[in-house]
């Protein structure tokens, strides 16, 4: 190749270089704030005051609570109802709250995640605000006994209490699933040509099943409530962050092709959008 094809091919290479690095095209994530401020506010403000009522509901009488038949319940859920077992509702707690912090520290691991912490953690705190609209509404507006309720071995003041009407869907699931495949989302989408991918999407899959058993076992939820729990988190988690993608994110590659024209050969840099 002769030094002015060289040099002209270098000249190309660092304009395409300069080109695709400046173009604002290459932000993983674009924000509406019309839309996104508003949702989020909804979101949020809603979960708050709907937290409130959930967690207040008034309880029942035990001639309610003893006129509650098994064989009621469909036949789909009945062969997953257990008795409460306070030490499993307990120890589900600690990697429900472990869940809330784990993205923002998953932020900070990576050098382009940690360039746009503000940005992901305004996101994120969207997605939370979407999981908990329609989780605390379901809640909310659906009185739906625990299957510990049917169970003449919880003790009758646990069976009374206005918590056991909140089994419709399993919030505790519903969150793991949102965070961990929030972050596998994010990361797939950072870094979606990392051999680590499948870590991630298998990580959030294992982590919200073992926290369905977990709910399941301790008395709290019926399979449907994990089942739907799992979904509507793993929609929100994924799907919030997947509208929110560039055209760059979306479809975007960098790559060198030869070029000849005439007597003329050289190297070609392209930038795909």
């Amino acid at each position: 190749m002769k030094k002015t094809n060289l040099f002209l091919v270098i000249m190309l290479v660092a304009a395409n270089l300069v080109y695709c690095q400046t173009d604002t095209s290459r932000k993983v994530y674009q924000m509406n704030n019309s839309v996104d401020i508003p949702l989020t506010a909804i979101g949020v403000g809603w979960s708050a005051y709907a937290m409130t009522k959930v967690y207040n509901k008034p309880g029942s009488t035990p001639e309610q609570v003893l006129s509650l038949n098994k064989n009621n319940v469909n036949a789909f859920d009945r062969n997953w109802m257990y008795g409460y077992n306070a030490t499993l509702d307990k120890e589900s707690y600690y990697p429900f709250y472990l869940a809330f912090p784990l993205p923002i520290i998953f932020f900070l691991t990576g050098e382009d995640t940690r360039n746009d912490f503000w940005q992901l953690s305004y996101l994120y705190l969207e997605t939370l605000g979407v999981t908990g609209l329609f989780g605390f509404s379901a809640t909310y507006f659906v009185d739906k006994y625990r299957p510990y309720t049917y169970d003449p071995g919880t003790p009758m003041d646990k069976r009374t209490n206005g918590g056991a009407k909140s089994s419709f869907y399993a919030g505790h699931v519903e969150v793991i699933s949102t965070t961990t495949f929030f972050m596998a989302e994010v990361y797939s989408d950072y870094y979606p040509d990392s051999k680590y991918k499948w870590m991630f999407w298998t990580g959030a899959t294992a982590a919200t099943a073992g926290m369905g058993y977990v709910r399941l076992e301790a008395g709290m939820h019926f399979m449907s409530d994990v089942l739907l729990g799992a979904g509507m988190g793993a929609l929100s988690g994924i799907l919030v962050p997947h509208f929110h993608k560039t055209k760059f994110a979306k479809n975007h590659s960098v790559g060198f092709a030869p070029f000849y024209q005439d007597n003329h050969n050289g190297l070609s840099m392209f930038c795909k959008f």
